[in-house]
């Protein structure tokens, strides 16, 4: 019965490991789009501003735009709460 647990955690542990890996590849994937897709993209943007839509143009991994819109959503609260 001891043995029970400890084959709960190393499964456990597997399941964490394997997700974590996943989740580092997914992240780090190479950007996929081609230059039409990156320029509708662009133009998509501008209403945002010209910044966001220059970023579009650009090669980033699904981590750096995650890492943008975190960073937009922070804008757009100081923003909102005129803390600019």
């Amino acid at each position: 019965m001891s043995e029970q647990p400890q084959g709960k955690f190393l499964a456990t542990t597997a399941l964490v490991v394997v997700v974590l890996v996943v989740g580092y590849y997914i992240m780090n994937a190479p950007d996929r789009r081609s230059e039409g897709q990156k320029i509708g993209d662009a133009i998509n943007e501008l209403p945002n501003g010209v910044d966001k839509a220059a970023r579009q143009l650009k090669d980033r991994t699904p981590a750096e735009k995650l890492s943008d819109a975190a960073g937009d959503a922070g804008d757009d609260l100081k923003k909102a709460t005129n803390q600019q």
